[in-house]
């Protein structure tokens, strides 16, 4: 390992110490991460914190501060100048710490050595209180996926209880929703004021709600208090959120809570590629702190080697939080800025020539765009794909397969591989085999989530026979080639509209394919989303059809075996 890795002076500062050796007697910001610090492009916080870097500012960064005792985590790099930002990481912390049938999790793919016990449940709300308490008059800024997915009103499954928005709990000063770089740079530059788009922040001042109504651009959901009295009212207020956040002209939404209201800002344009390739050009280190020197980190070892080539995901999977939080337009990275960072990987310690992952939120996603821009900003659908595939979308894959062969002629690259979800519904042949034949690492990973087109309806994903055919492509493609490649699909169970009857559709399509279902998943509800409002509410946002919901543990639990048609103690356990 270089020794250069080792100078503290190249990453963000996280002590005192850190902070004298540049010279600091404060910082202008100082950020608390729920997740250890990776100094890496693929994590928030080092983002957040080089782009401040590069606008000026001086940032430190607290990872997985100890919530016990003393809170001195909190207070040992002392009053930054201008704010405390807060995020609980890349994960909301209530996902990360239990799984589908609310069990505590005994790992963290985010903490040292893959260990649990790093951040407290409700991070964001946590580590805010604390800040409240020891600095009272310092504003706090929260962003990040937990943050950004609990902006309104929303469903928590882990307390199985409709909660306000995540700035009432945390008394949070300001919320930064989505990718939040042009807003915190803005908040930087001009302090927390409520005039900064893609922002959430409370008001009590009914004045200023009543000259926001007026203007013609602020649209008033149902108040919490009212759906907490009727779960429509909540159905209605998601299709509303949902409608707006895939706009590229958003109305601002407002949403009585108790005595306050919660103001939610319009986004920012899309950025362009010019301002994407610059947060990716700026100086991460691409490793762990050293403070994590002789621990590992099992996301750091996920995303080592990779490169997210763009950003935004227009498939709109109703279960899905990537488009609800990165948005549905592709801002894609030059070739440059992608090559200029594949350099970077391999001084890295142990690059022995293996990309892990040229992708992106869908790998294939790269380069498209609508045909006709001024359709696209009219535009409110949720998903450029579904129920069918958007007539102005310009499925033209040359720049994306020509990435793919720059990349593969680098002398240093011995092969780079597609770690990234596939959308087989949008693809074309000369792409397909690209992948098949070059990008495979002998096991392609793709997504039906399920058999039966009415539940794949409610997913917003193409119906099984698009998979057959796919399948049937991808065992064409491999015997042309002499590979022995396997296709392994991924499927969910206990998906709000599912009934035990589309399971045992599952099971048996599975069986005729002669395929035994390994990559499986309960469905879990996470803040926000389409599937977590219909399986709270027992409705669909969009028809208001009444749907069977799988609630209980027992309910979930059979439904989940029907994955394991083959074992007999399972089939033994439904009947």
């Amino acid at each position: 390992m270089p020794p250069a890795i080792y100078d503290l002076k190249r990453y963000l500062p996280t002590t005192k110490k850190e902070m004298q050796l540049r010279g600091w007697d404060c910082a202008d910001v100082i950020l608390f991460s729920g997740d250890a610090y990776i100094d890496h492009p693929s994590c928030g916080a080092a983002v957040i914190g080089r782009v401040l870097e590069d606008a000026g500012y001086r940032v430190a960064i607290v990872p997985q501060p100890d919530w016990h005792g003393d809170y001195r985590d909190f207070s040992k790099l002392g009053r930054p100048r201008l704010f405390f930002g807060v995020t609980a990481g890349a994960m909301d912390s209530m996902v990360n710490h239990y799984t589908a049938a609310r069990r505590k999790r005994s790992d963290d793919a985010f903490s040292p050595d893959g260990k649990a016990g790093h951040r407290p449940d409700y991070c964001t709300v946590t580590y805010c209180r604390i800040l409240r308490e020891l600095f009272a008059d310092v504003p706090i800024v929260i962003g990040g996926i937990e943050a950004s997915m609990r902006r309104l009103s929303h469903y928590d499954y882990w307390s199985d209880r409709l909660m306000p928005s995540i700035l009432v709990d945390s008394g949070a000063n300001l919320l930064v929703y989505g990718m939040g770089e042009t807003a915190m740079v803005e908040i930087a530059q001009r302090g927390v004021r409520h005039d900064i788009p893609q922002t959430a922040y409370l008001c009590s001042d009914t004045a200023d709600n009543d000259a926001c109504i007026s203007d013609g651009e602020t649209i008033v959901l149902h108040s919490y208090e009212e759906e907490l009295k009727d779960k429509r009212k909540h159905a209605e207020n998601f299709r509303v959120i949902e409608t707006e956040s895939n706009k590229q002209r958003a109305k601002r939404l407002l949403q009585r809570t108790g005595s306050t209201t919660v103001v939610v800002n319009p986004p920012y344009p899309a950025m362009s590629q010019a301002a994407l390739d610059h947060i990716y050009d700026l100086p991460y280190q691409y490793l762990p702190h050293p403070k994590y020197k002789d621990k590992r980190i099992p996301a750091y070892e996920m995303i080592r080697f990779s490169v997210c080539i763009h950003r935004g995901c227009f498939g709109g999977c109703a279960f899905c939080t990537i488009s609800a939080h990165q948005g549905k337009q592709i801002v894609s990275r030059s070739k440059d800025s992608i090559l200029r960072q594949i350099e970077c990987l391999r001084q890295l310690p142990d690059w022995k020539g293996y990309l892990s992952d040229l992708g992106g939120p869908s790998a294939n996603m790269y380069g498209i765009e609508g045909k006709d821009k001024e359709l696209c900003a009219r535009c409110a659908r949720p998903s450029c794909l579904h129920p069918t595939i958007c007539r102005n979308l310009n499925r033209d894959f040359s720049r994306l397969l020509d990435l793919y062969r720059t990349v593969d002629a680098l002398p240093y690259i011995k092969k780079s591989f597609i770690g990234s979800g596939i959308r087989y519904d949008l693809m074309d042949e000369a792409y397909g085999r690209e992948v098949i034949e070059k990008h495979v690492s002998g096991r392609l990973k793709v997504a039906p989530e399920h058999t039966s087109d009415r539940v794949l309806e409610l997913m917003r994903k193409p119906s099984w026979e698009a998979y057959l055919r796919f399948r049937d492509f991808f065992l064409r493609v491999n015997g042309e080639c002499g590979l022995r490649q396997q296709l392994i699909p991924y499927f969910i169970s206990s998906h709000p509209g599912c009934t035990d009857k589309d399971m045992q559709m599952l099971a048996d399509e599975t069986k005729k394919t002669g395929y035994r279902p390994e990559q499986v998943q309960d469905f879990t509800p996470t803040p926000m989303t389409l599937s977590t409002t219909m399986f709270y509410t027992g409705l669909n946002p969009y028809t208001m059809e009444k749907m069977y919901v799988a609630r209980t543990e027992q309910d979930k639990r059979r439904q989940n075996s029907y994955f394991f048609w083959w074992k007999k103690d399972e089939k033994t356990r439904r009947l």
